[in-house]
């Protein structure tokens, strides 16, 4: 079964990575990018220092980062005030995965009301009617490139591999576990930004 899953994702039309600033858009406006030689080789160890600067992070002020140690079971947190589709609070986003498969990237994250509303339901896509984590993208600082996430096919009906999060509105102490799927950066790339729609940017946050 796990190689069939496997096989499966290879296999769909990824999104393809930009150079930045990213544009917005699925289909094929962004030029896909090979990944043959990265999937080929042994990555480098998750602990692997990596020269790459942080990429700015557009959040509120009073944004909070952390990165905890290597090896617990929340690699990467980021704690913001949002504001979306007229609610409000504070939120919580916990990095649980970040991990290589291949030509992929396979991302796990927790966001948790840590007061207020906060509105995950069309807070994390494209567009009001996009109920899905389809805005969420990885950054490359070291490349200048842009990762989004990965869709099963080209046209302007593909969807996005990745969480739908319709109905989800949160109220505080409450979270919500979702999951999207990238093309997977070069192999020498020990750590990559995340782009948070509502929260910020996550720098730095080591792949496995």
């Amino acid at each position: 079964m796990r190689k069939t899953i496997a096989l499966a994702v290879a296999a769909i039309a990824l999104t393809g990575c930009g150079m930045l600033p990213g544009q917005q858009g699925g289909g094929g406006e962004e030029q896909q990018q090979s990944q043959r030689t990265a999937a080929e080789q042994e990555p480098p160890p998750a602990g692997a220092e990596s020269t790459s600067a942080p990429a700015e992070s557009a959040s509120d002020p009073a944004a909070e980062q952390s990165t905890p140690p290597q090896g617990g079971k929340v690699i990467a947190t980021l704690e913001s005030k949002v504001a979306s589709g007229g609610d409000s609070g504070t939120a919580r986003v916990d990095i649980t995965v970040l991990k290589r498969q291949g030509r992929t990237l396979s991302l796990n994250w927790t966001i948790t009301a840590v007061d207020g509303k906060v509105n995950v339901h069309n807070g994390l896509g494209t567009g009001s009617f996009d109920y899905s984590v389809a805005k969420v993208s990885l950054i490359d600082p070291v490349n200048a490139k842009r990762y989004r996430v990965a869709r099963n096919g080209t046209g302007s009906d593909a969807t996005c591999v990745c969480s739908g999060t319709q109905g989800q509105f949160l109220q505080e102490g409450e979270a919500s576990t979702l999951y999207a799927v990238f093309a997977a950066p070069p192999a020498d790339i020990t750590k990559i930004n995340i782009e948070m729609p509502m929260v910020g940017v996550l720098t730095d946050v080591p792949i496995s």
